[in-house]
């Protein structure tokens, strides 16, 4: 059975809502200038640097009115060439994405920290007007990462003055405390099915199976974001390739790796093969680091075709590794920038996550933290490496018991101590976060494109997008 906890105003408790490394850090002054910096100085800066983008296209961009996918989390590679061109590359963006908890505040009187600036900014304003009159509470319903999610509902009371119900809604639970019943979610509140008009959500395994694309109670983000692409590569990987064509006269472009898409099993060896033997092979589907395979090795490969999995069909991408060993490709060879040597001058693949929300002044940054992989980067790859801990900088852990764990002593903040670490400025921090900006509106696009004038899912054209026949199965419309 699951849980529920109804939370009222004032009870927002910041020790519980922070990793203790994060709660007693003093932000590093570049992010905090960084978060402060308005939108015109960032496009002038950005044009100045990048002569052939169009400030207009780029001012329209960051103005974009989400209207599907309203909170985005991008994790981002710092990368160069063998020429010596940095550049962020877009490896993902989340629909539910982490990050608060490990958030330094930027304002030490502000103790709910960028929790508040989201609920306020991208929360509160999404509940204006809504079209379904729904008499009913407020909740958050969720999966994971409850250090995080609690805070949020702890704020939501308190911006909204009222009650937030904060249910666990797990995809295998027996009994669970959350259901929809004609597209609307109820909670079970003492013994008794309460409706709900709008809910926060923290869905991230397979929410497509037990929360209806169709929803009449307002949530954010609805699923039809994740099926873009905020939890479906596959579609996302579609939807940043078809933006890109309609950027490319104004200067812009989503980096992001050289992907092959709709690949199916017996076919990964050809496509591995084609990228020099080194590749990403991805579950499209999956999250926190799970269904994501790094293969270097001819005994990786082997690995994998081993495995069974849920689902038909995968994405493979060009492999970021080091000098000596990456992925070949039309447009050359990409390479980790990493982390500044340690004292043992060990280098360190890392990735950025930059989460950003869509707001009435448009889309702005929230938070910013980073992640390192468990092992430095080799220079020559031998037959028992495991490339997965050399590349993987994920801190999800999956227990035995389906619950997840974090590895936190890979976490890199963007404190005074850590974010030095990194190798980063200001002008790489605009980087990730225009990155961020276009991946999100790329994928709203795509959600806008799914659905039709009357609000419904459309179900064949997302199959000729994605005719996965295991995951189409799954998804729950009504």
């Amino acid at each position: 059975m699951g849980n529920l906890r109804t939370i009222n105003p004032n009870e927002f408790e910041p020790h519980l809502h922070w990793y203790p490394k994060a709660l007693n850090a003093t932000i590093h002054p570049m992010i905090s200038f960084f978060l402060s910096l308005e939108q015109e100085r960032i496009i002038s800066r950005y044009c100045h640097l990048h002569p052939t983008v169009h400030k207009d296209k780029l001012r329209e961009v960051l103005n974009h009115k989400s209207r599907y996918f309203l909170w985005a989390g991008a994790d981002l590679l710092n990368v160069t060439s063998a020429g010596g061109k940095r550049q962020m590359v877009v490896i993902e963006n989340n629909s539910c994405p982490s990050g608060q908890k490990s958030m330094p505040l930027v304002d030490d009187n502000q103790e709910q920290g960028s929790y508040r600036l989201m609920v306020e900014r991208t929360f509160k304003p999404s509940l204006k007007n809504l079209r379904n009159k729904i008499k009913g509470g407020l909740a958050v319903i969720y999966d994971k990462n409850p250090m995080e999610v609690s805070g949020y509902a702890e704020v939501i009371a308190d911006v909204m003055k009222e009650p937030v119900h904060y249910v666990s809604f797990h995809k295998d639970d027996d009994q669970p405390l959350a259901k929809f019943v004609d597209g609307i979610l109820y909670v079970l509140v003492d013994n008794e099915w309460m409706p709900i008009r709008a809910a926060f959500r923290y869905v991230t395994q397979k929410p497509w199976n037990r929360i209806p694309i169709n929803a009449k109670t307002k949530i954010l983000n609805p699923i039809i974001a994740c099926l873009a692409g905020g939890r479906n590569k596959m579609v996302a990987a579609k939807a940043y390739d078809i933006f890109n064509a309609e950027l490319v006269p104004f200067g812009l472009k989503i980096n992001m790796p050289e992907t092959i898409w709709d690949v199916s099993k017996n076919e990964i060896p050809i496509w591995v093969k084609k990228l020099g033997g080194h590749a990403v092979i991805k579950v499209p589907y999956s999250n926190a680091g799970q269904g994501v395979y790094t293969i270097v090795t001819q005994d990786e490969l082997d690995a994998f075709m081993d495995t069974e999995f849920d689902y038909d069909l995968f994405i493979v991408q060009s492999l970021i590794g080091n000098s000596n060993w990456s992925s070949t490709t039309p447009s050359g060879k990409l390479y980790h920038v990493g982390t500044i040597p340690d004292n043992k001058n060990q280098t360190f693949v890392a990735d950025i996550r930059m989460m950003v929300s869509s707001t009435e002044r448009g889309i702005r940054p929230l938070c910013t933290y980073a992640r390192r992989a468990e092992k430095p980067l080799v220079d020559n790859i031998t037959s028992s490496i495991n490339s997965w801990s050399m590349l993987g900088t994920n801190l999800s852990i999956k227990n035995k018991d389906g619950s997840w764990g974090s590895d936190t002593s890979r976490l890199v903040l963007m404190d005074r101590r850590d974010f030095n670490k990194l190798g980063i400025g200001l002008d790489d921090l605009i980087e990730c976060f225009i990155q961020t900006v276009l991946s999100m509106v790329a994928i709203d696009k795509m959600a806008q494109t799914l659905v039709n004038k009357q609000g419904k899912f459309r179900m064949k054209l997302f199959k000729s997008l994605n005719d996965d026949a295991s995951l189409l199965n799954e998804i729950k419309v009504n």
